[in-house]
């Protein structure tokens, strides 16, 4: 089936350059990024909770800390292992055919974490769900990429990283939500995560209303009725992307800048939540407040801080966004300069509600700025026949890099830094933190070998 394609010149403003079917596209797609980002915020708000809960220990336990980043790693392990599949069966069979399978993934094991019995049952359902999480981003931007018109391309994926900040915003209403529930003992104290989960689940019945109308690119078509498709198993399309010398060195330069991103997303700025409720607890308890009022009160300004650094996420996309214009590598210099001042300074000197709710919006600014710039750039380092594979294994080999980042996190807090616990329970968080802040001095030397996409048409071959 054909849609009409916008006949307007590239300089026309963006939005009236899209027809209806357009817009259908970049609002199923942002949908599907929107309950994959929700979900993965979700996780995120509950994960210390459930914990509390499967282990019997109190949050601020050097070993459930731990374990929070093993439960962490094998989301984002799973995550990297969907991307690198579903990224290429995208290639091979479809991106909105993969985009709807995914989407049914996340939801189902999402769901099923709410009858989570034993951290190892958890961990489980967390690696599965990140199997089809890891699939939607790759799918999501190559599908919108492939169909809207050149001119309006940089908005259209910039807006879809900007909307995904009000699935991490609902999340933590949904979070504030069940916390009021429980405090009133509408549900049971302690199973408020549960119920974060099942609100996860949630995504499976978008399928419903986009299944039968949501249809794959035209070039992808003209590709497939063709014959170009890879043939082969699904490591086919990957031969493609390393057989070409151009293709290599993009997937290379990409995946490096996608990986500093996400390791400090993922393996830093993820793990702010954990030393709030340690450094919220000893505030109150400073403040003279009473015993029964604190975790109350810890949990409301954790919520707080948490919309904040959502609301300073949109604007860094949306900056990032404007800036993307002018360059992507001049983008991404600002972006991962920003993060890399913030996330230290907030790791330094956080110790109260008030300093986290000016410094998270200034980390979320600057840390999810460059997620902005994955959804834009990403898609033009690659061919329309690989990608889906291209695209996804650069946002997903980050994925494992975080994985390993929050292992070598974990190792800091609990080996390394753990000393110093004694002392002060947040000292080995900030420590361990601060320290892997290099990550994006990392993603700051490789921009001069990147390729300048500003103002290009996305790759034919």
């Amino acid at each position: 089936m054909s849609h009409p394609a916008s006949s307007l010149p590239d300089n026309t403003v963006w939005y009236k350059q899209l027809t209806g079917y357009h817009w259908f596209v970049l609002i199923v797609a942002s949908a599907a990024w929107f309950f994959d980002c929700l979900d993965q915020r979700l996780f995120s708000l509950a994960r210390v909770p459930a914990l509390v809960e499967l282990m019997k220990l109190p949050p601020t336990s050097p070993e459930l800390q731990s374990f929070g980043k093993v439960v962490t790693a094998c989301f984002l392990v799973g995550w990297g292992i969907g991307g690198l599949i579903f990224g290429a069966l995208g290639d091979k069979f479809g991106r909105s055919r993969m985009l709807t399978l995914t989407i049914l993934i996340y939801s189902a094991f999402t769901g099923l974490s709410y009858f989570s019995q034993t951290q190892l049952d958890f961990t489980i359902f967390r690696f599965l769900t990140g199997v089809g999480v890891g699939g939607v981003f790759g799918l999501a931007v190559a599908l919108i990429a492939e169909t809207v018109p050149n001119g309006a391309r940089t908005q259209c994926l910039g807006l879809l990283q900007i909307l995904s900040t009000i699935g991490n915003i609902t999340a933590g209403l949904a979070k504030m939500g069940i916390d009021s529930l429980e405090a009133n003992q509408t549900i049971a104290a302690g199973s408020g995560w549960r119920w974060m989960f099942l609100i996860g689940a949630a995504p499976a019945f978008m399928i419903i209303f986009t299944r039968g109308y949501l249809k794959e690119p035209e070039s992808w078509q003209r590709l497939k009725d063709s014959g170009q498709i890879p043939k082969g198993n699904i490591f086919a399309p990957y031969a493609g992307l390393l057989a070409n010398a151009r293709w290599r060195k993009n997937l290379i330069v990409g995946a490096i800048i996608a990986s500093t991103g996400v390791v400090g997303l993922w393996a830093i700025g993820e793990y702010a939540v954990d030393l709030q409720k340690v450094v919220f607890k000893q505030f109150y308890e400073k403040a003279g407040t009473a015993p029964d009022k604190i975790a109350g009160k810890v949990n409301d300004a954790i919520s707080y801080a948490y919309i904040l650094n959502m609301l300073g996420a949109a604007v860094g996309m949306t900056l990032f966004t404007n800036i993307a214009k002018l360059g992507r590598r001049l983008a991404f210099f600002i972006g991962f300069t920003a993060a890399l001042i913030t996330t230290f300074l907030v790791y330094w000197k956080m110790s109260s509600p008030m300093d986290a709710y000016w410094m998270m919006p200034l980390m979320g600014m600057a840390q999810l700025s460059v997620f902005a710039g994955f959804a834009i750039y990403l898609p033009e380092l690659f061919p329309n026949k690989l990608r889906s594979t291209g695209t996804s294994f650069c946002y997903n080999l980050g994925r494992f890099a975080a994985a390993g980042g929050s292992f070598f996190s974990a190792t800091l807090t609990s080996g390394v830094y753990g000393s110093y616990a004694a002392q002060d329970p947040a000292l080995p968080l900030r420590y361990a933190a601060m320290t892997m802040c290099v990550i994006f001095i990392i993603g700051i030397i490789v921009l001069p070998f990147a390729p300048e996409t500003k103002g290009k048409p996305l790759p034919e071959d």
